[in-house]
């Protein structure tokens, strides 16, 4: 098990605006399991997502670590999807197999071991647990489908960033068709279900072009005078918590993202109990956590 790491410290001011003092939720949302919203949106406590799964107690980016955190009642998971040789959809945070896979000693021929100089099947072979600990060396590489229905199956909803599109051209519309196709994007506004985010502008903009009624994130931190060009294509912000301040959060959420309601911000990566209080105190709408039940505990729900 992952030993829990400390904080950071929190980064300078941002711009000089109008502190707004009141952030108004959005509305009404069914139940959902403790600690959790139903939607990416603004609450009085903010929504905990799993990063990469509870991935401070399971191999990042695998089934079990969505299992583990539907154990721990967190309803939202964040994945990481890039493409193989063969053009299928895995889940992968780096553009190597090296750091979460035994992909060096099975193939020790192939260095540098890039996603996209393997095929589906090579990958599937590889042992994607053992890196973390002894009691997973029996894990594997998901597929994007394969993790789809593992969620379904927990009830749970998903936060999907394009990692590295630039490598994979057209992998926004391979990425929609493989959600529409397991019934991820029936509902008339998807968002309640899964919203897709990136780095790249590039990326979020061609999926809202190509699939108008689902939710995006973009991941950075554009300055406040450049916010409402990004939400011209996005419905959400995803800053690095520690370039956050709370005159920054509100800046974000005086603009209306491209489906009209205000930008949502999401912080990351938050894994110890303090920082999580003072980020959710400076009124964020999402923390992405290593450790669901170390946020909740320090935040509530």
């Amino acid at each position: 098990m992952s030993k829990r790491p400390g904080s950071a410290v929190a980064a300078a001011a941002l711009g000089v605006i109008t502190l707004l003092l009141t952030v108004i939720p959005a509305g009404g949302a069914a139940a959902a399991p403790a600690g959790s919203t139903t939607t990416l949106t603004g609450t009085a406590t903010p929504l905990i997502v799993a990063h990469r799964g509870a991935s401070g107690y399971a191999p990042e980016n695998t089934l079990v670590a969505a299992d583990e955190a539907a154990r721990l009642n967190t309803e939202w998971v964040e994945i990481d999807v890039q493409r193989t040789k063969d053009r299928k959809l895995i889940l992968m945070h780096d553009t190597t197999l090296a750091r979460t896979t035994n992909a060096a000693a099975v193939f020790p021929d192939r260095a540098p071991w890039n996603v996209a100089d393997f095929t589906s099947r090579e990958i599937a072979r590889l042992d994607a647990g053992s890196w973390f600990g002894d009691e997973f060396v029996a894990e594997r590489v998901p597929t994007l489908g394969q993790f789809l229905h593992r969620l379904t199956a927990n009830g749970q909803k998903l936060l999907l960033e394009i990692k590295s599109p630039e490598l994979y051209p057209g992998v926004e519309r391979q990425i929609l068709r493989v959600l529409d196709d397991a019934g991820w994007l029936e509902e008339e506004y998807p968002g309640e279900r899964v919203v897709l985010q990136s780095f790249s502008a590039d990326s979020v903009r061609a999926v809202h072009e190509q699939a108008p009624e689902v939710k995006t994130g973009f991941l950075g931190t554009p300055k406040v005078a450049e916010l409402p060009a990004y939400a011209e294509f996005s419905d959400q912000i995803g800053p690095r918590y520690t370039d956050l301040t709370a005159e920054y959060v509100a800046a974000i959420q005086a603009v209306d993202g491209v489906h009209g309601e205000p930008l949502e911000v999401n912080a990351w990566t938050v894994n110890d109990g303090p920082t999580a209080a003072r980020i959710a105190g400076l009124g964020v709408d999402g923390i992405i956590t290593n450790f669901p039940d170390v946020v909740r505990e320090a935040i509530g729900g």
